[in-house]
């Protein structure tokens, strides 16, 4: 990629960057959305500054009157992981019209993320699996690692291997149990492609895909490029909007409450209508803080050695469509706890109402 900065990102957005701007006016004008008969919930992570255990999550779902709750970690469960706690869990869930969906973290044990806090990763993933089963989980969500992964010994594909062997090691179990493992897009380890050819090699029977629509901005993606790339795959979700511009070094990625990033949302959740029928959208705002992608440094590329030219120009067009925003600033000292929980209380109800109101998401009225 010798090409110079601006004639780079010029000459491969710019015969599309119109089109796709006059896209995204026509759907902010279009009429109040039709109910698509999506599911809607939100993921703990967006509140993780409340500390609240299971109940509480719970208690919040009703209170936004979310059809689901993804607890993507096993904090909120306060150590008790026994079938019964758990099961009274779901059956207190389902008293609120409230679906529970469970995750954890790593399972590849090549990874700087890795940790043996529950065992070896194939019994982490025993664990999760049992525990899916007694919430009611169709998926247990798991993660390979982060964006540094890219660049250890093997790359990518080393790790994608040893995460494939662990994967095959509790097939049966799996299958046994009817729970799906969902592997996520996650901090930048793997493209939309990449995790595609993960779910083929272990298995699509029972290993599918948690799409996360923010991490795959910072692998370059355009969201619903690659949503359609994993169709079908996806079997839970973790969803943001993202805000992108262009700077003198390359490109900034910003996160943002649903509705006011840069993604076209209608254009996604058509596209996820119709190919994820019956995936409940969980939104996992974590806003506020800009990630430069410094695409002018060679050593940048060293995590992409294969991606091309063509793949790429899906995100330097959502790029062109962007602007600067302001990073959330907190306050110091002992008001700044309180100010984060208020934060993320706000954008993880701004998102959902938003949800329902411009994109017709969530099943109750």
């Amino acid at each position: 990629m010798t090409v110079s900065r601006r004639g780079w990102i010029g000459s491969t957005v710019a015969g599309i960057a119109a089109a796709a701007v006059a896209a995204s006016s026509r759907a902010a004008e279009a009429a109040p959305a039709v109910r698509r008969g999506i599911p809607l919930g939100y993921d703990n992570f967006a509140v993780r500054a409340m500390g609240w255990n299971a109940r509480q999550l719970v208690d919040h779902a009703e209170t936004l009157q979310c059809d689901s709750l993804f607890i993507t970690d096993f904090g909120p469960f306060e150590g008790r992981h026994d079938d019964a706690t758990l099961g009274e869990l779901r059956r207190y869930a389902a008293d609120k019209g409230v679906a529970i969906a469970l995750g954890s973290w790593s399972i590849c044990p090549g990874s700087g993320t890795f940790k043996n806090d529950w065992g070896t990763a194939e019994e982490h993933l025993v664990l999760g699996i049992r525990m899916a089963e007694a919430l009611g989980s169709p998926a247990f969500r798991v993660v390979l690692g982060n964006g540094g992964d890219r660049l250890s010994e093997g790359g990518i594909e080393a790790r994608i291997a040893e995460t494939v062997q662990v994967l095959k090691a509790v097939r049966s179990r799996a299958l046994d149990a009817g729970v799906k493992i969902a592997v996520e897009n996650h901090a930048g380890d793997l493209r939309a492609s990449e995790l595609k050819s993960l779910i083929e090699e272990a298995g699509r029977d029972y290993v599918g895909a948690n799409f996360d629509s923010g991490n795959a901005c910072w692998t370059l993606e355009d969201p619903v490029v690659s949503l359609a790339t994993l169709g079908s795959l996806v079997a839970t979700t973790s969803l943001r909007d993202t805000m992108l511009w262009e700077t003198e070094r390359g490109i900034t990625a910003q996160w943002t409450a649903m509705g006011e990033g840069c993604v076209d949302l209608p254009a996604f959740f058509d596209r996820f209508a119709a190919d994820c029928p019956g995936v409940a959208v969980h939104i996992e705002t974590i806003s506020g803080f800009p990630r430069e992608m410094k695409l002018f440094d060679r050593e940048f590329w060293q995590a992409y050695p294969k991606l091309t030219a063509e793949e790429l120009a899906p995100f330097l067009e959502l790029a062109r469509r962007g602007h600067a925003i302001e990073p959330s600033r907190l306050p110091d000292g002992p008001a700044r706890k309180e100010a984060e929980q208020q934060y993320q209380l706000a954008e993880i109800e701004r998102s959902i109402r938003y949800c329902r109101e411009a994109l017709g998401l969530g099943l109750r009225g």
